[in-house]
């Protein structure tokens, strides 16, 4: 099955979402559309490729990458991942359908709209002992991390994507879960004199998500577990 991946985000998604996809999905072929790679050296008048697309400006995204990509051909499944971000799913799945659809030729292909919720780092605490219990960065202090984001952070480890609420003003999450990680490491770090690596997203997130399983995330994350329901079943198929 031919997958075209368009999904939200920046350089965690560039080098681990497919990896991580194929690492799951082996007899899924999946071909990433966004985000796009910047190339060296400034693109005056194409930001449409710039990193860090999410919500309408991914649909705006996906609108191009996709008119693009089916004048060279097609595929068996389109696949959207964005960062939720506390906003409403079905709002952001119909914007997302809506984008799809208004390219020609795209109305036709069965479409699959999943998030992370409320980002891509709740996989990531979902599959807590493939993740930050075996990274070498984490592990000497693995236990206390997890123990000072659930009682210091209010991060709940069998729902993860139920972090933090919307706040209207931002659009977005009252608070990002990737920088409540890395406040967490520097309380350790201050309070309880742990010698704490710095969590950095860009260099963290795609290693960690790389040795995540995905049969764990779907377990603890409802709207991880439509995907993975959807390409376990048709990966099988074929």
């Amino acid at each position: 099955m031919v997958v075209w991946l368009f999904a939200g985000g920046g350089e965690g998604e560039i080098q681990g979402l497919v990896p991580f996809l194929r690492k799951n999905f082996p007899h899924c072929k999946f071909e990433r559309y966004t985000p796009v790679a910047p190339k060296k050296g400034p693109k005056p008048g194409k930001p449409i490729h710039a990193l860090g697309k999410t919500g309408k400006n991914l649909s705006k995204q996906i609108k191009y990458q996709l008119s693009s990509a089916l004048r060279f051909g097609t595929c068996d499944c389109i696949l959207v991942i964005d960062d939720l971000d506390c906003r409403d799913a079905g709002k952001q799945s119909r914007a997302f359908n809506q984008a799809i659809d208004c390219v020609p030729g795209g109305d036709g292909i069965y479409r699959l709209i999943g998030f992370a919720s409320p980002e891509i780092e709740s996989w990531l605490i979902a599959d807590w002992d493939n993740t930050f219990a075996k990274h070498s960065d984490f592990r000497g202090y693995h236990e206390r991390l997890r123990y000072v984001l659930s009682h210091e952070f209010s991060v709940a480890f069998d729902d993860p994507e139920s972090f933090s609420g919307y706040d209207k003003t931002k659009d977005a999450c009252k608070e990002k879960l990737s920088e409540i990680i890395v406040r967490a490491i520097e309380y350790l770090g201050s309070s309880l004199d742990v010698p704490a690596v710095s969590y950095k997203k860009g260099i963290h997130t795609p290693v960690l998500l790389i040795s995540a399983q995905a049969a764990k995330i779907a377990g603890k994350c409802k709207l991880f577990g439509d995907i993975y329901a959807y390409l376990t079943r048709n990966s099988i198929r074929r």
